[in-house]
């Protein structure tokens, strides 16, 4: 924009013109290149003059007051833009505690494929006593909701939920801890499955943490939709347009691909996500020692589950 050039001089009313000062706007207001597109945005003719160093902005008379309430208007509507980005805990041990985690994921692939003895003396079948099966869960095998999450049918499986989940893993557990996290991230799985069962046939079988993943997915999601819920209305939605996105592009491909599970996962992550910002922002974030019982919890929810599964 030529700041010498008067806007639209050719349409502007007869009178004398006025200077727009800053004070009228909002005490402690600044002058601002912005308040003259926003006058030319709304067909408001104005001029800007050089005065010693500044600039001043001028309005016909009879147009003061409609350029002060336009300008007041945007003022409010963008006073906290752009917002402040969330404040990140730093890379510590917890991300590594998840790491090791997600390693683990990967050996215990190994054992339910390997000869193992149970103290019992038998052989046990993991998938067969650890799948999500809608009909057993609706007759009270509650443990593989979190069992069925833990196994998967190959290395290609397993890898992919490892590559592509580990990143949002991280990113979850970086941003909240890793015992609140995986508190998360269990929940939004069980609740993913607990969802699937009783929605798909009672023949409908699953493996696999794929849901657990868009329940990550879904966590953050609800995290931003709720932390930047001051922005325009239309743009609240740019978060959950996301994870949906993805959910078409990776949670949908596949011949054994268990859509429902990665829709309600995401759907029980964006949930627990709005949730868990609602109680952020009140109470602020878990202390030490509730991230620890938090962490230790999530341990005993898992091992649980399995010993509930061996006792078949």
């Amino acid at each position: 924009m030529n700041m010498d050039d008067s806007h639209g001089s050719e349409t502007v009313l007869p009178g004398e013109w006025r200077q727009l000062l800053p004070d009228a706007v909002a005490a402690g207001a600044r002058y601002s290149a912005v308040w003259a597109v926003v006058l030319a945005s709304k067909g408001i003719p104005y001029r800007l003059e050089p005065e010693q160093g500044h600039w001043r902005l001028l309005v016909p008379d009879e147009l003061l007051a409609l350029a002060i309430h336009e300008i007041v208007l945007y003022e409010d509507e963008n006073r906290n833009w752009p917002p402040l980005p969330p404040p990140h805990q730093p890379l510590d041990a917890s991300i590594y505690t998840t790491l090791s985690i997600l390693i683990l994921l990967a050996a215990f692939h190994n054992l339910v494929r390997s000869d193992l003895l149970t103290v019992s003396g038998r052989y046990p079948d993991w998938f067969s006593i650890g799948m999500m099966q809608s009909a057993k869960i609706l007759d009270g095998e509650w443990w593989r909701l979190v069992t069925s999450l833990t196994l998967h049918a190959d290395l290609q499986h397993l890898l992919g939920n490892l590559c592509i989940g580990g990143v949002f893993v991280v990113l979850l557990c970086r941003e909240l801890g890793s015992g609140l996290g995986w508190t998360l991230l269990l929940g939004a799985g069980l609740l993913g499955n607990l969802a699937n069962g009783y929605l798909q046939p009672a023949t409908h079988n699953s493996i696999g943490a794929s849901t657990a993943v868009f329940g990550v997915v879904g966590i953050l999601a609800g995290l931003s939709v709720r932390r930047y819920r001051q922005l325009k209305k239309r743009r609240w939605a740019v978060p959950v347009a996301a994870a949906l996105s993805l959910l078409v592009l990776i949670g949908s491909e596949g011949k054994n691909t268990d859509v429902g599970a990665h829709f309600f996962g995401l759907l029980a992550g964006l949930l627990l996500g709005l949730l868990t910002e609602v109680l952020i922002s009140r109470y602020g974030y878990p202390g030490r020692c509730l991230r620890f019982l938090l962490a230790v919890f999530s341990c005993l929810l898992v091992v649980t589950a399995w010993w509930c599964a061996l006792q078949l």
